[in-house]
Order: structure tokens, then sequence, then C-alpha cells
């Protein structure tokens, strides 16, 4: 089954309900181990990618990663546009409940189009190498005025074999309250998706914003590799 298909028949009543509940929700072995590692396998190739950023030179945490270069490869490309149509949904949803205004065109296209008169014209997917002592800071991938408002990574390593330690770790903090901690379990293979920055949330007086950040904790042993799906371009 091609990837589009098995996106589309995943249950998003369901994953849905998880994004409202939790601001994150798990699809379990989205990617099988051949696909895993043909992805892995382009990280050391200058040709996909269009930068490689150090994240010790910004204060990002420790490790690497790389932006990949258009034309995405072709996995990649399928999993951005197949994606965007059940979470453009959700976006827009999400949008009205925090009345922001903002509502996502239909295809993904036609966003990546607005995000271009805006002048962010760089493709924004990437791909994260960790080893032992590596770790992501908590933060938010905004890379200009526009951004959609739900992102996915992939795990493309085996935990407890390839590497230990690197859990994915989400924040959550609410107004007047302690801000709330996540740890996502992956396998090799599973996608999260999850929000970027905002998310609603029903009150007593009905939506209010809540703000999240994401990262990765320090890999202890081995080497880890993910892959990052933001539907947003960048300035």
């Amino acid at each position: 089954m091609s990837l589009s298909r098995t996106l589309r028949a995943l249950d998003w009543p369901a994953l849905t309900q998880q994004l409202d509940a939790e601001g994150h929700a798990l699809i379990p072995g989205l990617l099988d181990r051949a696909q895993c590692e043909m992805l892995r396998a382009l990280y050391d190739r200058d040709a996909p990618f269009r930068s490689r950023v150090v994240m010790a030179r910004h204060n990002f945490g420790l490790g690497e990663y790389r932006y990949f270069a258009y034309p995405l490869p072709a996995l990649l490309q399928e999993l951005r546009e197949s994606f965007y149509p059940p979470l453009q949904a959700i976006a827009n949803t999400w949008q009205e409940r925090m009345d922001t205004g903002m509502q996502y065109p239909p295809e993904h296209a036609d966003f990546l189009a607005q995000c271009h008169v805006a002048g962010q014209c760089r493709p924004t997917p990437l791909l994260l190498r960790y080893r032992a002592g590596d770790y992501n800071c908590l933060h938010q991938d905004l890379y200009g005025e526009l951004a959609f408002p739900l992102q996915v990574a992939i795990l493309l390593s085996r935990p407890g074999e390839e590497f230990t330690g690197g859990e994915f770790v989400l924040t959550e903090q609410r107004p007047r309250m302690q801000s709330r901690a996540s740890v996502v379990p992956l396998r090799q293979g599973d996608a999260v998706v999850f929000a970027v920055a905002q998310r609603p949330v029903r009150g007593a007086r009905g939506y209010h914003r809540v703000n999240l950040r994401h990262g990765v904790s320090r890999v202890c042993t081995g080497e880890r590799f993910a892959l990052g799906v933001i539907f947003h371009d960048a300035l």
C-alpha cells in the first residue's frame, strides 16, 4: 500500500481526538525498516540538502541536522503532500477555536504558494543525527510569519539496539499553572504528529491558547536519526 493510501486509511477521528486532548498523536509503524534506512543513508550525501546546522554553534543543544533542498526526495514529498489534507482540517478547527482569523487552503501546494509570496521559499523538512551525549533543547520550528500549526517527526533508528536515551519530549505551558512535560515513546518507523507552537484548550470560559515546545533528551549510547516533516517554508 502506498503511503498516501496508508495515511488516508488511518483513524483520523481518533488521531484528532488525541491531538485535541494532548497536543500530540502517535502513528505506529508508518515507515518500514527499509524506508527508514533509505532516508538515513541520505545524511552523508550532499546533493539532497541545502544546509547543515551544528546545534552547539547556536546553543540549540548538541548534535546536528541537515535541511533538505528542493526537489525533495520522493518519499518525503509524498509524506508532506499526503499528511497535509487531514492535518489541514484539524489546523483550521484550531484556528477557529483560537480566533486567529487564519485558514489554511485544502492543498499543500497552495499553502506553499502563500509562503513563497511572503518570502518564505526555503524547504524546512530535515534529517537529524544525534550521537552519544547529544540532545536537542526545547524549541518551536517557526521560520517566518506564516507557520502551519502541526508537524510530524519520524524515528528512523531502533531504540534499545542502535541507541539508548534520546526520548522525544514535549512541554506545554498552561496559563497560571506549572508547565507539563510529556515523553512520547517511539519505535523505528513510528510517527508523532504534534503542535508546532500553540494549540487550543477548552477551559471554563471557552478555548484559550497554550504554548508548546519540543526537544530530544540526551542520547546515552549509539546514534539516533529522525526525520522532521514541517509544512511551512522558511525565510
